[in-house]
């Protein structure tokens, strides 16, 4: 690949390499799969084409005098007018840290929100920009001072073929400790990516209606006539990290308010209603309510289980608890 016609070569690879990386994480990878595909998009092709762009040309080692007049001074200075392999790699990774959390900060203001869709998509799109500017960057670039990729470059464990007589010193033991560490670090940081820690399960359930405007006082139907039925829409969102089978119990009671305390005077089930939920979905189902009491001391109690209730039904067994006061006519 020494050959200045493969100039682009690297570049070429890495606008393949992102496609196929984001097209497999959004195609529903999971667990090790998933590890390995985002190491690379994440920890390193975004900083990669980020350091392409800004240093397209080679490691050029020439010479330069101080000015005696100003310093006295007539040692020849070294001076490097291009990046070292672990130069890159290096700055590879530190730029990608950089990019990524300014590109979920991104994420943020758009409608999907911090979700995998639109991050991975951001990446992926600043990736293949970044990678076009450098091939333009390089083209710009003297032909004998253009950025070739080598096994000399990609590599930090090969030296150059003509070393410079100022190295007397092997630096290959701390290229291969570079190396690790990159390595390293790339894997417990893929891993962290691909596997965020989790909150505690939980489900919510929420009761709501559709029209709600500035004159409504609860959202949802507080007033009812004995004996006509009316529906009650209820919504159970799952947040459990799997799928859930759930049972909603609707109990018609009347209760009474001595200010302190509230005490069930009466009580009947009135509907019973059974959804499988996805994790991450939302169930929205409506509840059949048939008042058989009258009165304003009257209140709706849904009951939330997790699959079959018990046989008596009440809050203190129930996963999740709604109470509603109503008035029946």
């Amino acid at each position: 690949m020494s050959d200045t016609h493969w100039w682009f070569f690297d570049l070429a690879v890495v606008i393949a390499v992102t496609g196929a990386l984001t097209f497999g994480i959004i195609s529903g990878s999971s667990g090790s799969v998933r590890i390995v595909l985002t190491i690379p998009l994440v920890l390193f092709l975004p900083g990669y084409t980020l350091v392409s762009a800004l240093f397209p040309d080679e490691p050029n080692d020439d010479y330069r005098t101080f000015d005696d007049e100003k310093t006295g001074l007539g040692s020849p200075l070294l001076v490097s007018g291009g990046l070292e392999a672990v130069e890159r790699m290096v700055l590879s990774v530190v730029f990608s840290v950089a990019i990524v959390p300014a590109i979920t900060l991104f994420a943020t203001i758009t409608p999907g929100g911090v979700t995998l869709e639109p991050v991975l998509s951001g990446l992926a799109v600043v990736t293949v920009v970044l990678a076009l500017l450098a091939i333009g960057s390089r083209y710009r670039c003297p032909p004998d001072r253009r950025f070739t990729p080598s096994i000399s470059s990609v590599s930090p464990f090969f030296t150059r073929v003509r070393p410079s007589p100022y190295e007397r010193i092997s630096y290959r033991p701390y290229n291969v400790a570079i190396g690790i560490g990159l390595l390293l670090l790339l894997a417990s940081g893929g891993f962290a990516l691909a596997n965020p820690p989790q909150h505690d399960g939980f489900t919510e359930l929420s009761i709501g209606s559709e029209n709600v405007t500035g004159e409504t006082e609860t959202t949802y139907e507080s007033t009812y006539t004995a004996g006509e039925r009316q529906e009650l829409q209820a919504t159970i969102t799952n947040r459990e990290h799997e799928e859930r089978t759930y049972t909603t119990v609707v109990l018609l009671q009347r209760v009474s308010d001595d200010g302190s305390n509230v005490t069930v005077r009466e009580s009947t089930e009135v509907d019973r209603k059974t959804a499988t939920v996805p994790d991450g979905g939302t169930h929205r189902q409506s509840l059949e309510i048939t008042p058989t009491m009258r009165g304003d001391d009257l209140r709706l109690t849904l009951l939330l289980y997790e699959g079959e209730p018990p046989a008596e039904p009440t809050t203190d067994n129930a996963y999740r608890v709604a109470r509603l006061p109503i008035e029946v006519a």
